[in-house]
């Protein structure tokens, strides 16, 4: 039985808000500090690996020098492949949901026996804002 918590319960509201979204555990923070509910870090990095491990969130880990994303997923997770690009310019992760990205990791597999991990891919180049 998994065990919940009021706070537990608040993360989760404000987490499905964030749907098709990358949050951060300091964007969260700071949400519920300006809500006047502080959670601690640790409490929150805590509960967000065990969210991970109940499937409830994904994480991703972009590059050593940025903060693990976590995008929630609920309880059924969309099959649509993710694209995440990087922007050079101002650093901003975009998450695109493209058909066309199953085709080259199909490719990749199929023709050069190279299997693609989605959740550790980025793409790098320039966002349109940037552009």
């Amino acid at each position: 039985m998994k065990y919940n918590t009021k706070q537990k319960k608040a993360l989760l509201d404000y987490l499905e808000t964030a749907r098709g979204r990358h949050i951060t555990v300091a964007e969260i923070r700071s949400h519920f500090e300006t809500q006047g509910h502080p959670i601690g870090t640790t409490t929150l990095y805590r509960q967000m690996d065990e969210l991970v491990r109940e499937g409830v969130l994904r994480k991703y880990i972009v590059d050593e020098n940025s903060a693990a994303c976590y995008e929630y997923t609920g309880e059924e997770p969309s099959g649509e492949p993710i694209v995440h690009c990087k922007c050079e310019g101002c650093g901003k992760l975009l998450h695109i949901r493209c058909g066309q990205f199953e085709s080259v990791r199909e490719h990749l597999s199929g023709e050069h026996d190279f299997v693609v991990d989605p959740k550790r891919t980025v793409l790098y180049g320039l966002c349109p804002d940037c552009r």
